[in-house]
């Protein structure tokens, strides 16, 4: 089964779903520790992981993290990338993602047609991804040069959003930002959701089960969190609750 269909079922069956974001960068992951955190969220009931984040993350540390992840770990694995050193060969699928809200087009389209070529004769599966930056906007607004969409601009996040969706994108992404001090709005997440007929993944400052809970029922399809499985010891237990949080809400 192709990732993307696999997203749609899990979806489906479960209302909304929990992805694990690991970020390779060995100053904070090793590829070792980043198997035991996937093993972990497998058995806490996570649906994917994701792997990237980090821009300065070279393609021999990004596969090492795939070997241990995929020696531990039967879940499918996702790219996500900081830019073209965060593609490994070696995992499933890679989010081809687009900063809609950036005002660098590198960040747009011109690194992603870079790597087009490439990335089309390769075995990953290409999923089109719309990324929209939500103030605060950490690290990833501030290297992306964002126009970071206000939190109480509804109507712009609805405008990105319904824009990805044209454009032929499979996913919608609102991105507060790692380590964030608040996640995305529920209120903004709720209206979002309510224009698109493609799944909405909300990512940024998701500390809690009652967070994650909070934007399923506003409307996410699936809840991305990266931080927390970085910091806490028990990370099965972590993401336990929080996917008991977020399925059938």
């Amino acid at each position: 089964m192709k990732v993307y269909e696999y997203i749609l079922e899990s979806v489906e069956k479960h209302g909304t779903i929990h992805m694990t974001l690991i970020d390779p960068d060995p100053a904070k992951v090793s590829p070792e520790r980043a198997g035991a955190i996937a093993e972990a969220a497998e058995h806490g009931g996570s649906a994917a992981i994701m792997l990237g984040g980090s821009t300065g993350v070279t393609r021999e540390v990004l596969d090492a993290a795939v070997e241990e992840i995929r020696g531990r770990c039967s879940l499918p694995i996702i790219l996500f990338p900081g830019g073209i050193s965060g593609i490994s060969l070696k995992a499933d699928a890679i989010y081809f993602m687009s900063m809609l809200n950036s005002r660098n087009p590198e960040m747009i389209s011109w690194i992603q047609a870079r790597a087009a070529r490439a990335l089309k004769f390769s075995p990953l599966e290409i999923i089109p991804m719309g990324y929209i930056i939500v103030e605060p906007g950490m690290t990833v607004g501030r290297v992306g040069k964002a126009e970071v969409v206000k939190r109480n601009d509804v109507d712009t996040a609805i405008g990105f959003a319904l824009a990805a969706e044209l454009f032929g994108m499979k996913l919608v992404y609102l991105e507060a930002g790692s380590g964030a001090p608040e996640h995305v709005p529920p209120e903004m997440v709720r209206e979002v959701a309510g224009n698109l007929d493609i799944p909405l993944v909300v990512g940024g400052g998701i500390r809690t089960p009652e967070a994650a809970g909070t934007l399923a029922k506003a409307g996410a399809s699936i809840i991305v969190t990266g931080t927390l499985v970085e910091r806490v010891e028990d990370v099965e237990g972590a993401v336990r609750a929080i996917v008991r949080a977020v399925s059938h809400v």
